[in-house]
């Protein structure tokens, strides 16, 4: 795969709280400059990097209910809608965790839903599961709501837990939603060979802050 290749397979991403303006605007430049699918970013700087990156490729992936996803769900589709009318044209939501550990699954497919539903035929659904905190069979079971409710993607991780992909997740994902539907591998993501290891077991984007240094074939120290 060359460069450019996988460079349309990453989110280039900055979800920091502490990320400037500034900070998205280079982003956003980086991401017209190499050609990455996305920009991956918080709600409040969705208008900003949709002004910047209007008529390129690259598009506007923001997050909802992040990074806890335990807000309601009326929350979520609000922040969904909101998000779209600014420019976003991907949202990766994150699940309500605590849910789906109770084994509450009608609570979680409407959850989920609801956001897939705000955002169809205006933008692409990833659904954030937050792997390291669950075990198999719950990985198993909030994949395979995602693919009924017709997300397009499920994604393994927001950043901010105690842990990020791996490459058994990633598989195993990839085994439950079958081959048609898009997995992303997010977290601790932070060289080509890492990147390269999650496309061989089976995702298809890559959400990361160490964009460039994983074209690039360098090494960086990002958590995301």
């Amino acid at each position: 795969m060359n460069k450019q290749e996988l460079a349309k397979m990453i989110d280039h991403t900055i979800l920091k709280p502490e990320a400037t303006e500034a900070e998205i605007m280079q982003l956003c430049k980086e991401a017209l400059e190499y050609g990455f699918a996305s920009v991956c970013i918080n709600p409040s700087m969705v208008k900003k990097a949709a002004i910047i990156l209007e008529g390129s490729e690259v598009k506007v992936c923001t997050v909802i209910g992040f990074p806890l996803g335990a807000t309601t769900t009326e929350v979520k589709v609000f922040e969904t809608k909101q998000t779209i009318e600014n420019g976003a044209t991907e949202v990766d939501m994150v699940i309500n965790i605590g849910k789906l550990k109770e084994n509450n699954l009608e609570y979680v497919k409407n959850d989920i839903a609801a956001v897939v539903n705000a955002a169809k035929g205006k933008a692409l659904t990833k659904v954030i599961i937050e792997s390291c905190l669950l075990t198999d069979e719950e990985k198993v079971k909030v994949c395979a709501i995602a693919k009924e409710v017709g997300a397009d993607f499920v994604k393994t991780s927001t950043g901010f837990s105690s842990g990020g992909a791996t490459k058994e997740d990633i598989r195993l994902m990839r085994q439950t939603v079958g081959p048609d539907m898009g997995v992303k591998a997010s977290g601790g993501v932070r060289s080509n060979e890492d990147a390269m290891i999650m496309i061989e077991n089976g995702a298809t984007r890559i959400g990361a802050s160490a964009s460039i240094a994983i074209c690039n074939g360098t090494k960086s120290n990002s958590n995301y």
